[in-house]
């Protein structure tokens, strides 16, 4: 980390009491590192909206494993797409539904497509994607 430089905010007294009850019960010590780790978000924001941008990302699904080659499909989908697919975690929730992170890396508008391509595959119940960078120059 470089040198810290100390700024000043201007905040409605409400808010702050808010934000610090939320701080507290996140378990920060402090409203310092709250604010660095909201500027970081914005940050990883912005830079997985350049479609060229290098991310990493999860592709979080929930599925019912009895839909007709529902799972064939998705694999369909990784292995077009095997040189950004790191890694697939299943797990088995109930005696239907199916819980599936994939992890991906590479350009933001790649992973994205492939994300959406997922989660819109019939049968799915709910997906999610979260991106991210490498933290680096953050």
């Amino acid at each position: 980390m470089g040198h810290l430089s100390r700024i000043g905010v201007a905040i409605d007294e409400d808010l702050l009491a808010r934000f610090d009850a939320l701080i507290e019960a996140k378990g920060y010590t402090n409203r310092s590192e709250a604010f660095r780790d909201l500027i970081r978000e914005e940050l990883i924001q912005d830079v997985s909206e350049n479609p060229d941008s290098p991310v990493i990302a999860t592709v979080t699904l929930v599925y019912d494993h009895h839909v007709r080659l529902l799972s064939d499909k998705l694999t369909e989908i990784q292995h077009g797409a095997y040189h950004n697919v790191l890694s697939t975690l299943h797990v088995h929730l109930d005696h239907d539904n199916c819980l599936e992170v994939t992890v991906l890396k590479g350009k933001a508008a790649v992973v994205r497509q492939i994300a959406d391509a997922m989660i819109s595959t019939k049968g799915v119940k709910h997906g999610r994607l979260t991106v991210t960078t490498s933290g680096a120059g953050l």
